[in-house]
């Protein structure tokens, strides 16, 4: 999706928090995954990790691509999201699910964005 195209539509889909995924197609999901990796109130994930799209990306996590082919199970890179120290007790990474830095239907839309990468 052009960065352009996916910014605009992160940024109308940001109101329709009460959404659930079942209502919103995959592109939409994706943009509010977007929405919220860029949002330094939320995700802020950009801080750490460089992203297509991504404006002033950090470098001390790693790379957001070819997210598919490292996590197939897209179960097991919500579990990563949501608690990273599980694999990696030592990370600076945010356990964005267990401490509740994401809602639930959040996390869904992140995982979304980043496995789309």
């Amino acid at each position: 999706m052009p960065k352009l195209k996916l910014m605009v539509t992160a940024a109308l889909l940001l109101g329709c928090a009460n959404l659930s995924a079942s209502d919103l197609s995959l592109e939409e999901r994706i943009a509010k995954g977007y929405g919220l990796a860029a949002d330094r109130n939320a995700g802020n994930c950009f801080s750490c990790h460089m992203a297509e799209g991504a404006e002033q990306p950090g470098n001390s996590g790693p790379a957001l691509i070819m997210m598919q082919l490292r996590y197939p199970d897209r179960e097991q890179l919500k579990a990563q999201i949501a608690d990273p120290r599980v694999r990696n007790p030592n990370t600076n990474m945010p356990p964005y699910g267990a401490h509740h830095i994401l809602t639930d239907q959040e996390l869904e839309w992140m995982v979304d964005y980043v496995h789309s990468l």
